[in-house]
């Protein structure tokens, strides 16, 4: 469906619907909630999503798992989307976060057809049954490593963020434990508290974040490469291709179709 609001999915008595949204690139939808659990899915483009948890930036073809209730705003780059609002009583995953989701060619044709579903489809008929194995797939769908979280403590946010608009590989644990006052190890310690994961995984997952946000843009690879610090760009392509499952050229290719 496409030009149906939000509001009117919400009072159809009708366990998931789906929409089809093209936004002009930049597009943000400012914080929001929904009452529904929503899969957002990216059939072209880039989407940056955040919460209060931290950020997450979903590629083309991927997913974002939005559970009810959590607090959002999307920063769209030319991105076709094709969604699913679930009742919360019938979402097909657990967790209270955002993930960003892998969608296999499976999850990919069966959204496309669920966007041509009439709002009252027959819930006994096809489009029952499509619907019926939709969530069987979003249960299924794996978790990509594309959150970047975000600490509570003020003085290391901020430093995150900071980090998050210019990335620099040369900025290392140590750098960040004098600007704190404290001593490396105890910084290590704050820094896994706070996000969750060791400063040199948080850092790299900053830098991806950076980088699928300038190959949307259209910048070089090499660029990218050199404006983060990396040696070569083979270096950057390599932990780039580690954590996203493939290189950045590929995705350039991905975001030009």
């Amino acid at each position: 469906m496409r030009n149906t609001s939000v509001d009117t999915l919400d009072s159809t008595r009708r366990a998931v619907l789906a929409l089809s949204t093209t936004y002009a690139y930049g597009t943000l939808l400012h914080w929001h909630e929904h009452r529904r659990a929503q899969l957002l899915y990216g059939a072209t483009g880039i989407m940056q999503v955040q919460s209060a948890q931290g950020a997450w930036v979903v590629p083309p073809q991927q997913a974002v798992w939005i559970p009810a209730g959590v607090s959002h705003q999307v920063c769209m780059l030319g991105v076709t989307t094709r969604s699913l609002y679930i009742e919360p009583a019938d979402a097909p995953r657990s967790g209270e976060g955002c993930e960003v989701l892998g969608v296999n060619p499976l999850l990919q044709h069966l959204l496309a057809q669920a966007v041509g579903m009439p709002l009252l489809y027959d819930e006994k008929g096809r489009d029952g049954a499509l619907v019926a194995l939709l969530l069987h797939e979003v249960a299924a769908a794996p978790e990509l490593p594309l959150h970047v979280p975000l600490p509570q403590e003020a003085r290391l946010a901020a430093l995150c963020t900071a980090f998050m608009q210019a990335p620099d590989i040369h900025r290392t644990a140590q750098d960040w434990s004098v600007q704190l006052h404290m001593s490396l190890r105890t910084f290590g310690r704050h820094f896994l508290e706070q996000t969750g994961m060791p400063f040199q995984q948080w850092r790299q997952r900053a830098c991806v974040a950076h980088a699928l946000s300038r190959l949307a843009q259209g910048d070089a690879v090499t660029t990218i490469a050199m404006d983060m610090g990396y040696d070569s760009p083979g270096a950057f392509s390599t932990m780039f291709t580690r954590i996203v499952g493939k290189p950045p050229s590929a995705l350039r290719a991905d975001l030009a179709v």
